[in-house]
Protein backbone atom coordinates (compact mmCIF):
# COMPACT_ATOMS: atom_id res chain seq x y z
CA UNK A 1 0.00 0.00 0.00
CA UNK A 2 1.15 3.54 -0.46
CA UNK A 3 1.21 6.54 1.48
CA UNK A 4 -1.62 8.57 0.09
CA UNK A 5 -4.01 5.37 0.44
CA UNK A 6 -2.66 4.27 4.31
CA UNK A 7 -3.38 7.99 5.56
CA UNK A 8 -6.65 9.51 3.37
CA UNK A 9 -7.94 11.18 6.54
CA UNK A 10 -4.11 12.72 7.27
CA UNK A 11 -4.10 14.15 3.28
CA UNK A 12 -7.67 15.37 3.69
CA UNK A 13 -6.99 17.57 6.75
CA UNK A 14 -3.47 19.10 4.89
CA UNK A 15 -5.56 20.13 2.16
CA UNK A 16 -8.12 21.64 4.48
CA UNK A 17 -5.52 23.80 6.15
CA UNK A 18 -3.59 24.47 3.34
CA UNK A 19 -7.00 26.33 2.00
CA UNK A 20 -8.27 27.15 5.20
CA UNK A 21 -5.33 28.93 6.77
CA UNK A 22 -4.81 32.00 4.23
CA UNK A 23 -8.45 32.49 4.66
CA UNK A 24 -8.67 31.94 8.38
CA UNK A 25 -5.22 34.91 8.37
CA UNK A 26 -7.20 37.42 6.79
CA UNK A 27 -10.09 37.00 8.46
CA UNK A 28 -7.69 37.47 11.73
CA UNK A 29 -5.95 40.44 10.51
CA UNK A 30 -9.27 42.14 9.37
CA UNK A 31 -11.45 41.88 12.17
CA UNK A 32 -9.19 41.01 15.08
CA UNK A 33 -6.25 43.56 14.44
CA UNK A 34 -8.24 46.52 12.46
CA UNK A 35 -5.82 46.19 9.65
CA UNK A 36 -7.40 47.67 6.76
CA UNK A 37 -5.78 48.01 2.93
CA UNK A 38 -4.80 51.58 2.14
CA UNK A 39 -6.14 51.70 -1.43
CA UNK A 40 -9.49 52.93 -2.43
CA UNK A 41 -11.38 52.73 -5.78
CA UNK A 42 -13.34 55.86 -5.78
CA UNK A 43 -11.03 58.97 -7.26
CA UNK A 44 -13.36 61.87 -5.14
CA UNK A 45 -13.19 62.45 -1.52
CA UNK A 46 -15.90 60.30 0.29
CA UNK A 47 -17.32 62.86 2.90
CA UNK A 48 -16.78 61.08 6.57
CA UNK A 49 -19.57 61.29 8.55
CA UNK A 50 -22.13 61.45 5.75
CA UNK A 51 -24.15 64.76 5.73
CA UNK A 52 -28.13 65.22 5.61
CA UNK A 53 -28.79 68.24 3.55
CA UNK A 54 -31.68 70.20 5.60
CA UNK A 55 -35.44 70.00 5.24
CA UNK A 56 -35.03 73.14 2.49
CA UNK A 57 -32.88 71.26 0.09
CA UNK A 58 -35.79 68.66 -0.35
CA UNK A 59 -35.98 68.79 -3.97
CA UNK A 60 -32.25 67.60 -4.14
CA UNK A 61 -33.85 63.61 -3.59
CA UNK A 62 -35.26 60.94 -4.99
CA UNK A 63 -32.19 61.06 -7.60
CA UNK A 64 -28.77 61.31 -7.71
CA UNK A 65 -27.44 64.99 -7.89
CA UNK A 66 -24.34 66.66 -9.27
CA UNK A 67 -24.46 70.15 -7.30
CA UNK A 68 -22.27 73.67 -7.52
CA UNK A 69 -21.98 75.73 -4.31
CA UNK A 70 -21.74 79.28 -5.20
CA UNK A 71 -22.38 82.66 -5.55
CA UNK A 72 -25.15 82.83 -8.56
CA UNK A 73 -23.53 85.60 -10.25
CA UNK A 74 -21.67 83.09 -11.73
CA UNK A 75 -18.06 83.85 -12.55
CA UNK A 76 -14.81 82.18 -13.85
CA UNK A 77 -14.65 79.30 -11.50
CA UNK A 78 -18.49 78.68 -11.22
CA UNK A 79 -18.81 78.74 -15.15
CA UNK A 80 -15.48 76.41 -15.13
CA UNK A 81 -17.29 74.03 -13.00
CA UNK A 82 -20.62 74.32 -14.25
CA UNK A 83 -19.20 73.31 -17.67
CA UNK A 84 -17.79 70.11 -15.58
CA UNK A 85 -20.75 68.97 -14.52
CA UNK A 86 -22.65 69.24 -18.01
CA UNK A 87 -19.88 67.38 -19.88
CA UNK A 88 -19.43 64.69 -16.84
CA UNK A 89 -22.88 64.48 -17.23
CA UNK A 90 -23.71 63.69 -20.60
CA UNK A 91 -20.92 61.35 -20.82
CA UNK A 92 -23.49 59.03 -18.48
CA UNK A 93 -25.36 57.97 -21.59
CA UNK A 94 -28.61 56.16 -21.00
CA UNK A 95 -27.77 57.14 -17.13
CA UNK A 96 -28.26 60.93 -17.74
CA UNK A 97 -31.91 60.46 -16.43
CA UNK A 98 -30.82 59.45 -12.78
CA UNK A 99 -28.67 62.22 -12.28
CA UNK A 100 -29.91 66.03 -11.33
CA UNK A 101 -27.74 68.60 -12.29
CA UNK A 102 -27.97 71.46 -9.51
CA UNK A 103 -26.78 75.45 -8.59
CA UNK A 104 -27.23 76.03 -5.36
CA UNK A 105 -26.64 80.22 -5.20
CA UNK A 106 -25.95 81.36 -2.34
CA UNK A 107 -26.34 84.87 -3.31
CA UNK A 108 -26.72 87.36 -6.14
CA UNK A 109 -29.13 85.07 -8.01
CA UNK A 110 -28.61 84.16 -11.00
CA UNK A 111 -27.03 85.08 -14.34
CA UNK A 112 -30.61 83.66 -16.02
CA UNK A 113 -29.13 84.71 -19.54
CA UNK A 114 -26.56 82.59 -19.20
CA UNK A 115 -27.98 79.41 -17.11
CA UNK A 116 -30.42 79.79 -20.09
CA UNK A 117 -27.95 79.67 -22.78
CA UNK A 118 -25.13 77.38 -22.01
CA UNK A 119 -27.01 75.13 -19.28
CA UNK A 120 -30.31 74.28 -19.94
CA UNK A 121 -32.08 71.99 -17.31
CA UNK A 122 -29.76 72.73 -14.87
CA UNK A 123 -31.93 73.31 -11.64
CA UNK A 124 -31.33 76.45 -9.46
CA UNK A 125 -31.70 76.78 -5.96
CA UNK A 126 -31.94 80.36 -4.80
CA UNK A 127 -30.71 79.76 -0.97
CA UNK A 128 -29.13 83.59 -0.54
CA UNK A 129 -32.01 84.40 1.74
CA UNK A 130 -32.52 81.80 4.06
CA UNK A 131 -30.80 78.89 5.01
CA UNK A 132 -27.49 79.78 3.89
CA UNK A 133 -25.88 79.19 7.17
CA UNK A 134 -27.03 75.68 7.18
CA UNK A 135 -26.18 74.40 4.44
CA UNK A 136 -22.75 76.27 4.37
CA UNK A 137 -22.21 74.72 8.19
CA UNK A 138 -22.82 71.26 6.22
CA UNK A 139 -20.11 71.53 4.05
CA UNK A 140 -16.32 70.67 4.47
CA UNK A 141 -14.16 73.88 4.85
CA UNK A 142 -11.93 74.20 1.46
CA UNK A 143 -11.87 75.93 -1.68
CA UNK A 144 -16.00 75.63 -2.56
CA UNK A 145 -15.32 77.70 -5.51
CA UNK A 146 -13.51 74.51 -7.30
CA UNK A 147 -15.87 71.50 -5.66
CA UNK A 148 -18.66 69.83 -7.25
CA UNK A 149 -20.64 67.83 -4.64
CA UNK A 150 -22.77 64.25 -5.15
CA UNK A 151 -26.02 64.30 -3.55
CA UNK A 152 -27.45 60.63 -3.05
CA UNK A 153 -31.52 60.14 -3.57
CA UNK A 154 -31.94 60.49 0.16
CA UNK A 155 -30.52 64.03 0.17
CA UNK A 156 -26.93 63.39 1.82
CA UNK A 157 -23.72 64.40 0.92
CA UNK A 158 -21.77 61.86 -0.20
CA UNK A 159 -18.57 63.16 -2.06
CA UNK A 160 -16.31 65.62 -2.88
CA UNK A 161 -14.11 66.55 -6.36
CA UNK A 162 -12.04 69.00 -7.52
CA UNK A 163 -13.20 70.33 -11.08
CA UNK A 164 -9.53 71.27 -11.64
CA UNK A 165 -8.47 67.60 -11.84
CA UNK A 166 -9.26 65.31 -14.55
CA UNK A 167 -13.09 64.69 -15.18
CA UNK A 168 -12.51 60.73 -15.71
CA UNK A 169 -12.60 60.29 -12.05
CA UNK A 170 -15.74 62.02 -11.31
CA UNK A 171 -17.24 60.13 -14.18
CA UNK A 172 -16.18 56.40 -13.36
CA UNK A 173 -17.26 57.14 -10.23
CA UNK A 174 -20.93 58.01 -11.14
CA UNK A 175 -20.88 55.19 -13.12
CA UNK A 176 -19.71 52.83 -10.49
CA UNK A 177 -22.72 54.10 -7.94
CA UNK A 178 -25.21 54.59 -10.50
CA UNK A 179 -24.64 50.72 -11.59
CA UNK A 180 -24.57 49.57 -8.09
CA UNK A 181 -27.41 51.59 -6.65
CA UNK A 182 -30.70 50.57 -6.64
CA UNK A 183 -32.68 53.84 -5.57
CA UNK A 184 -32.82 57.13 -7.77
Amino acid sequence: MTETTRHPRRTMLLLIALFALPLVASFTLYYGFGWRPSGSTNHGELLQPIRQLPEGAAPLRDKWALVYVGDGACNADCREALVFARQTRLSLGRDLTRLNWVLIATGNCCDTAYLDAEHQGIKVFDVGNGGREELLGLLPQGDLSHSLFVVDPLGNLVMRYDVRESPRGLLEDLKKLLKLSHIG
